[in-house]
């Protein structure tokens, strides 16, 4: 049986009702309800056997239908395209068959299968049904042969998405200070305040104006997992605290840090919705300053905090008194990230000296250089072989070596794999040991 939905590719507004369809199928009429589970149990593979659709029916006088496989499309075809032993069953316990009319509709098709059905043929092959989700929010990102029809996709992935309020589509190119992009409406409604669980924490944020891509999910739980409690980490370009939130429920201090107005507001806001005000401070300034005064930073952090924090170090029971633990702000930073992969590599000369005017700082107890954490692309031509890893890595750690100014160590870089943006653009994170020559370098 042919189950694709009818096609018009000259639709421009959805019109749910030229999907109805009515499918000629057989019902085998049982009588006796109790001979239909036998029936179910011995010969299921003779039932018909379609996605959404029951295929048993219940009638007010008590008795049974079953539909049989959809290749059966008469009640003379029973004999041939039944199984023998199936066949023989009905006949034995006489039941009727008779001819049903099985109708489908819209709900029926998958998304792509309806877009398949009015788009143009020559994109067939790309069906554009692919997007993220964000809160009630499904983003795309269509090519341009494909916005056009963008209200048509539009409409459609909303209907097949329950759990999806509204559908956009980036206009533009990325802003490059911010990370953020204009954005259509394309269904639903224009409510683009979205609340997202990750990492057992609730962010909520303006999706057109702040940076978030809930394909990092994993990077994130990835790199905050490597964090300890009682650590310091500088979060250089936080966003609305993907990194930052989750680290201070570990009572990892963190000075959050985002230069756009739009992504402090909301780190602040969830900040204080996670309950993490003890241990991460929001900041708004540029990245650069960040880096250069980090030890101002971090004092004024211990300043705001009275030196640390008290907590509750484990649940009492009735009548038991609290046992408090008192966790210090450190002197120093035990982490930095850098989470702005099209442009974070070119800060890195900004950890020269960090540390020349306080040189005592290595007599500090439990004193270690910080761990820097950045994000990079590498894009490579598509004309030329696709380099390896290595090589790919290899280049990544010239530029480095460059804007540090400093012949970084190679073998102790860590890279991370993060996603591939595209087939030639890769993302990585490298992780790695600030060199004493750099962070204590006199300028």
């Amino acid at each position: 049986m042919n189950l694709a939905p009818p096609v018009n590719r000259a639709m421009t507004q959805l019109d749910r009702a030229f999907f109805h369809r009515t499918l000629s199928v057989v019902e085998a009429h049982f009588n006796e309800p109790k001979l239909v589970g036998q029936f179910i149990k011995l010969y299921s593979k003779d039932m018909l056997k379609l996605k959404k659709m029951r295929n048993v029916n219940k009638y007010d006088d008590g008795t049974r239908g079953v539909l049989l496989k959809d290749e059966v499309h008469s009640v003379e075809e029973v004999p041939v395209k039944l199984s023998a032993e199936g066949f023989r069953f009905l006949q034995q316990n006489k039941v009727q068959l008779k001819p049903y009319s099985l109708t489908i509709g819209y709900d029926f098709w998958k998304a792509e299968e309806i877009l398949g059905a009015i788009l143009p043929e020559e994109f067939l092959d790309e069906v554009p049904s692919g997007f993220t989700i964000t809160g009630h929010i499904a983003h795309l990102n269509l090519r341009d042969e494909f916005k056009p029809f963008g209200e048509l996709i539009g409409q459609v992935i909303l209907d097949k998405n329950p759990n999806i309020r509204t559908v956009v589509d980036k206009v533009g190119s990325i802003d490059t200070v911010y990370r953020t992009f204009s954005m259509k409406v394309l269904a639903g409604d224009d409510d683009l305040i979205v609340e997202q669980r990750e990492s057992n924490c609730v962010f909520q944020f303006d999706f057109s104006k702040v940076y978030w891509n809930s394909r990092l999910h994993t990077e994130h739980d990835r790199l905050v997992n490597t964090f300890q409690q009682g650590e310091l980490v500088c979060d250089v370009m936080a966003g609305v605290g993907p990194f930052s939130v989750p680290a201070g429920k570990k009572r990892v201090f963190v000075i959050s840090n985002d230069l756009n107005p739009d992504s402090f507001h909301w780190m602040k806001v969830n900040i204080q919705r996670n309950k993490v005000g003890d241990y991460v401070e929001p900041v708004n300034v540029n990245g650069r300053e960040l880096i250069q005064r980090c030890l101002d930073y971090a004092s004024q952090f211990d300043k705001s905090h009275n030196g640390g924090v008290k907590y509750l170090s484990k649940k009492r029971k009735a009548g038991e008194e609290p046992i408090y633990q008192f966790l210090p702000v450190p002197k120093f930073i035990h982490h930095f990230v850098m989470n702005l992969p099209d442009s974070a590599l070119e800060f890195l000369n900004e950890f020269n000296g960090i540390y020349s005017s306080v040189p005592e700082i290595r007599r500090l107890e439990g004193f270690k250089l910080p761990m820097v954490h950045v994000y990079c692309f590498e894009k490579f031509s598509p004309d030329e072989p696709e380099p390896s890893d290595e090589d790919i890595q290899r280049r990544i750690h010239t530029r480095m070596c460059r804007i540090i100014d400093y012949p970084l160590d190679y073998d102790t870089l860590q890279f991370q794999l993060v996603r591939k943006v595209a087939p030639t653009k890769p993302m990585y994170r490298v992780s790695f040991q600030l060199p004493e020559q750099v962070a204590f370098k006199t300028i």
